[in-house]
């Protein structure tokens, strides 16, 4: 059976703030999230598309179904697609969203299936499907914690996900089983069974600061981990934030100007 996604050549530079450069052949494509975009050479076209591509040639009504599956994750509708219409090789490039890595994900080495946390998607070669990964357990979508519907990419091209932080890849032996907080997966291969569990005891409950669930992974398979999810970091820095549009008076109140000056805060 012959390949329905694109063949794409590629290379991440970069270490902390890291961006993918991809080569595309005349007439290949790579399509995006909007946002992600970073640099392109003069002879690729960029085209918003409805949908991620994968469909093009369908209906109305798949086109809208596809456009749908997107929207139940929180994602726009439409995707941006960037084709080479040049006669040689061009490049085109996409940047990380925040400090992480990005991860090259094979298609074809993952049984033509990746699930991944619902805003870790980057880019992916055009032919990838990117919809919902619809649960079996009603417990997952409900007490999911930081947005536990998971997005699944289909093909058997190259796709691109982002993880934030360090990235930690775990491989599962069959009947191994690893619990994380549910912010911190970035995405798993198909064969990994997995599912909500609620953390016991009151104690953990009420003083844990952690949420009362976590996801429990059990292999087969394997399992790629952020150490920094986006909601964590975001969290962190509006906790730290002035409030009120004036000078925040909660660090080196006590001696004001020299203390900020003292702890590195240099907000005079």
């Amino acid at each position: 059976m012959s390949s329905t996604n694109h063949e794409i050549d590629y290379h991440i530079y970069g270490e902390e703030m890291q961006y993918v450069e991809i080569e595309l052949d005349p007439q290949e494509a790579v399509v995006a999230e909007a946002g992600s975009f970073m640099m392109m050479d003069s002879d690729i076209k960029m085209d918003t598309i409805f949908g991620d591509g994968s469909n093009q040639d369908t209906g109305v009504l798949g086109k809208l179904f596809s456009a749908g599956k997107r929207l139940l994750t929180g994602e726009s509708l439409f995707m941006t697609a960037f084709l080479n219409i040049g006669q040689g090789k061009k490049q085109v490039s996409f940047a990380s969203p925040y400090p992480g890595k990005i991860i090259p994900i094979d298609l074809s080495e993952k049984g033509g299936k990746f699930i991944c946390q619902k805003d870790a998607f980057l880019c992916a070669a055009k032919g990838v499907s990117v919809g919902i990964e619809f649960s079996r357990r009603l417990g997952r979508g409900f007490f999911g914690g930081e947005g536990f519907i998971m997005q699944k990419l289909e093909g058997d091209g190259m796709a691109f996900v982002h993880a934030g932080g360090t990235m930690a890849k775990k491989v599962l032996a069959p009947g191994e089983v690893l619990k994380v907080d549910t912010g911190c997966i970035v995405g798993f291969s198909q064969t990994v069974d997995y599912d909500i569990e609620f953390v016991g005891g009151i104690k953990n409950t009420v003083f844990g600061g952690e949420g009362l669930f976590f996801a429990t992974l059990r292999g087969p398979g394997t399992v790629y981990i952020q150490s920094l999810p986006f909601s964590r970091l975001a969290s962190r820095v509006w906790a730290a934030a002035p409030k009120g549009g004036g000078k925040d008076k909660g660090e080196g109140s006590i001696l004001g100007g020299l203390g900020d000056l003292l702890d590195g805060d240099n907000r005079f």
